[in-house]
């Protein structure tokens, strides 16, 4: 617990990185860094398919629509936490030379975003008319 609180610490403090090890060569960073814009882009891409499912779809029935919606809202907003806390986490160990982290993230968004598809398949399928 104390070590995710150092690291939420460390999401608007990312100076204090670099408190710890030694400095990795700047390509490394800077490729963190594009790793966490394009985890960004993911969740923005989330969060208006979110939008647009809500905005866009009137004459589906409304639980399928707040459903779908949120599902996309809530794996957005998610992401946008995972990115920084990956940033974080990915910084660190360039600088003390430990392994990348891991995560079971990618699989869980992959999950949902899956089964928004499938959802979606079936409205289409079935017809938005309530």
């Amino acid at each position: 617990m104390i070590e995710f609180v150092r690291s939420v610490r460390l999401w608007f403090a990312p100076e204090r990185v670099r408190e710890d090890g030694e400095t990795p060569d700047y390509r490394f960073s800077l490729a963190n860094e594009r790793t966490f814009l394009a985890w960004l882009r993911t969740a923005l891409a989330l969060i208006g398919g979110g939008f647009a499912v809500d905005q866009f779809l009137p004459d589906l029935r409304w639980a399928w629509r707040a459903g779908l919606a949120l599902a996309l809202l809530a794996a957005g907003t998610l992401c946008s936490l995972r990115a920084v806390s990956h940033w974080v986490r990915c910084e660190r160990a360039m600088r003390l030379g430990e392994d990348l982290p891991v995560s079971r993230f990618p699989a869980l968004l992959s999950v949902v975003v899956a089964l928004v598809a499938v959802a979606m398949v079936v409205v289409v399928l079935a017809g938005w008319a309530g």
